[in-house]
C-alpha cells in the first residue's frame, strides 16, 4: 500500500482499524493497539496504544510482546489491522481450543492456512517470545514452535481472514461490504 499505516486506510469512511475494533471490542475486556507512527490517529480509536518491543518495525510479533507487557489480562489476543471481516465468536473459539488442548497459544487455521496473527496467547509465553525476538528471528509461525499449540479451524467463515495489501483489495473489499 505504498508504505501507508494500513490500519488507517479508510474503508467506506472509516479507518480499517475502526472496522477490527468494531468486531473485536465485544469479545475481549481491553484493546491495546500496537503502533510505531501516527500514535494520536489510533489513540482517537478510543484504545491504549503502546510502541512496538523492541522499536523499529521488528515485525508483529513485537506489537505482540508490546501487548502482552501491558495487557492487565493473564490471556491476550491479536489480530492485524487489514482484516476487518474478522469473525465475531474469535476469541470465544480460540479459548475453547486453547481449554481443549491445554495450550498456551490458540491460533487460528483458516483461508486454508494457519493464520498466525489470529490468536490468543497467555501471558506467561512472554519470555518466550522475547527470546525469540532477541535471537533476530521474525518469522510469525515459527516463534511458538516449541510451545503447547492448539490450531482452531475458522473454516466455516472463509472470508475472515481477508486482508487488504493492494488498492484492487481495498475495492474488492468495498464491493463486498
Amino acid at each position: 500500500m505504498g508504505g501507508t499505516d494500513k490500519g488507517l486506510i479508510p474503508l467506506k469512511g472509516r479507518p480499517l482499524a475502526a472496522w477490527v475494533l468494531a468486531r473485536l471490542r465485544p469479545q475481549v475486556q481491553e484493546v491495546i493497539i500496537a503502533a510505531n507512527r501516527n500514535r494520536g490517529r489510533y489513540e482517537a480509536l478510543d484504545a491504549a496504544v503502546v510502541a512496538d518491543d523492541p522499536p523499529g518495525y521488528a515485525g508483529p510479533l513485537a506489537g505482540l510482546q508490546a501487548a502482552l507487557q501491558a495487557a492487565s489480562c493473564d490471556l491476550v489476543a491479536t489480530v492485524p489491522c487489514d482484516c476487518p471481516l474478522l469473525p465475531v465468536d474469535l476469541v470465544d473459539r480460540l479459548y475453547a481450543g486453547m481449554l481443549g488442548h491445554a495450550a498456551q497459544v490458540a491460533v487460528a487455521r483458516g483461508a486454508g492456512r494457519i493464520q498466525p496473527l489470529f490468536c490468543l496467547c497467555r501471558r506467561g509465553v512472554l519470555p518466550a517470545l522475547r527470546d525469540y525476538l532477541a535471537s533476530g528471528a521474525r518469522k510469525a509461525t515459527d516463534w511458538y514452535v516449541g510451545l503447547a499449540i492448539a490450531e482452531v479451524s475458522f473454516g466455516d467463515v472463509p472470508e475472515a481472514f481477508r486482508n487488504v495489501n493492494t488498492p484492487a483489495e481495498l475495492a474488492e473489499l468495498e464491493a463486498l461490504l
